[in-house]
């Protein structure tokens, strides 16, 4: 089964959360985690991505937090998951950096000198099987499924939210009855 990972479903509800309770103060991320349950150094570093990449605006100052950059409508859920995969992407680089560098370091014999390696592997990607039929089936999965994403707008997903009877924070707490 796809699905879609941990710290992308956390951004695309931080995203929403702020969208949904940023009236009219900015949301601070300890309100966030406190909602959704997630630790406050993990939600941060989503944050301050989605800052750099202009989906959020971070506020300074004791009633600071974060707002949309731009109106919920012109948000899609696309970006979103573009902006994690791309975090994701990076992560995965420095890992198989570190991972290879590691390697290397164990591959060399007590002189210093690198070790005869075995017959190279196929790194190109995969067979002519995978290259020509998997990976372009995959790729085009992936662009379809974007494209359905960047139909789906933060507006959208607040709107449910609405549909759904859930309150905003400013309001989840208030009883009028006498």
């Amino acid at each position: 089964m796809l699905r879609l990972s941990k710290k992308t479903l956390l951004a695309l509800e931080a995203v929403v959360d702020v969208a949904y309770n940023a009236r009219p103060d900015p949301v601070q991320s300890k309100e966030i985690t406190k909602r959704q349950g997630i630790p406050q150094r993990y939600l941060e570093q989503v944050m301050q991505q989605l800052v750099r990449e202009g989906v959020l605006k971070g506020v300074r100052g004791p009633r600071g937090g974060y707002r949309l950059a731009r109106e919920r409508r012109r948000i899609t859920v696309g970006e979103i998951v573009r902006v994690v995969g791309a975090m994701e992407a990076a992560d995965d680089a420095r890992d198989e950096a570190k991972a290879a560098a590691r390697e290397t370091r164990g591959s060399l014999n007590g002189s210093g000198e690198a070790m005869t390696a075995p017959a190279e592997e196929n790194t190109n990607g995969g067979s002519p099987l995978g290259e020509q039929v998997v990976r372009p089936m995959w790729d085009s999965f992936q662009a379809d499924m974007m494209d359905k994403l960047n139909a789906i707008t933060i507006d959208d997903l607040c709107r449910e939210a609405e549909t759904k009877d859930i309150k905003p924070a400013s309001q989840a707490g208030m009883d009028f009855t006498i």
